[in-house]
């Protein structure tokens, strides 16, 4: 259940209080109160816990010889078990891919049953595939399948751009004189969920101190955090607030990537939320298991107007390539959420997600 309140920024500078621009809002109401049968209620589907890739099974940053991009199949399939019947549900998507750099969608679709009495679809304010759908006849069952086939290839960073100073890069952001540079900089203050301030920015500062590259600095921070914080899918939820993962040093990818934003943005630059899958490869001798795999969450931080947006993994403690499927982007967890709706009636429901990554 998304939870009707947020923290408030911890320490924000001064200078960081500059309003955000907002989303539209939502069509459908994000915080309904679950009251019981036959009441409207609220269901978001969390952020599947993927886990740090094994050593045995590599993350993006073991590459084969030659291959520069890669073809995926990826179904993502959401059941919804109600204890009694639904007389009404409606509900909003963002489970299909959208072009990027790094990624060409060949095709993509959605099979709900039962099937829906409208359908619509547009794009929200961060670029967003949405759809939304109500379902208006008495059901028990909720099955939503959405299968996609995308195209992703890995960036390749030389010289130049790994060598841009961070500092250069947070006074463009500070003072933007180009018309571009302002859709970014919105992506450089605290938002809804990610607060910004002194402890982050403390936390970060070591890894700037070590480099003048903003690469090298922010792979630095990356590895660090990887090595900072403990994986564990008991220490939080999906409404665990940032300082709280921080402080305990603990949490899975949504809290990760979250807590590396808050520092990023704490230093005055511009990073932005990534939900997506990865693929996991199986231990050698070992095939892989369909519907394993599972949604993951990372971020990316601008590089300057040349050289556009860096993808990191702090769950892997590694730069994110071919490996990382990106399909929505926004400010935290709360623009990206893969399902949320209401119902009425139904009573305690049952949720089942299986995501399957395959190589085509």
């Amino acid at each position: 259940m998304m939870q009707s309140s947020d923290p408030p920024p911890e320490n924000p500078d001064s200078s960081a209080q500059a309003p955000v621009p907002d989303p539209p809002k939502p069509v459908l109401p994000e915080n309904v109160p679950a009251l019981g049968n036959g009441q409207a209620t609220s269901a978001t589907t969390p952020p599947l816990a993927t886990p740090p890739v094994a050593s045995d099974s590599s993350p993006a940053d073991q590459t084969d010889a030659g291959e520069t991009s890669v073809r995926y199949r990826i179904r993502h399939q959401t059941r919804y078990s109600y204890a009694g019947p639904v007389a009404v549900c409606q509900n909003q998507l963002r489970m299909r891919p959208r072009p990027l750099p790094t990624v060409q969608v060949l095709r993509s679709g959605t099979t709900i049953s039962p099937n829906p009495d409208s359908q619509e679809t547009h794009i929200d304010y961060f670029g967003n595939e949405v759809e939304t759908f109500s379902i208006e006849a008495l059901h028990d069952v909720l099955v939503v399948d959405v299968d996609s086939e995308v195209q992703v290839t890995s960036l390749v960073w030389n010289d130049q751009a790994r060598g841009i100073r961070w500092k250069q890069v947070c006074d463009d952001l500070a003072t933007p004189i180009d018309l571009a540079l302002f859709d970014v900089a919105e992506f450089r203050f605290a938002s809804p969920v990610i607060p910004i301030g002194a402890r982050y920015r403390q936390y970060a500062q070591p890894s700037f101190d070590a480099h003048e590259s903003l690469y090298d600095a922010v792979e630095d921070l990356t590895r660090r955090i990887h090595a900072d914080f403990r994986y564990d899918t008991t220490a939080t939820n999906v409404d665990t607030p940032v300082h709280q993962s921080f402080d305990l040093k603990a949490g899975v990818c949504q809290d990760f990537a979250q807590v590396q934003i808050a520092c990023l943005r704490s230093m005055g630059l511009a990073a932005r939320y990534v939900s997506g899958y990865l693929r996991t490869l199986p231990p050698p001798g070992k095939e892989k298991l369909v519907g394993a795999d599972e949604s993951h969450a990372w971020l990316s931080v601008f590089m300057g107007l040349d050289h556009g947006w860096l993808d990191l993994d702090p769950t892997n403690g590694c730069i994110a390539g071919r490996d990382h499927i990106p399909i929505c982007l926004g400010r935290d967890y709360r623009d990206v959420s893969p399902m949320r709706g209401v119902a009425i009636g139904g009573g305690t429901a049952d949720l089942y997600v299986s995501v399957d990554v395959a190589v085509v």
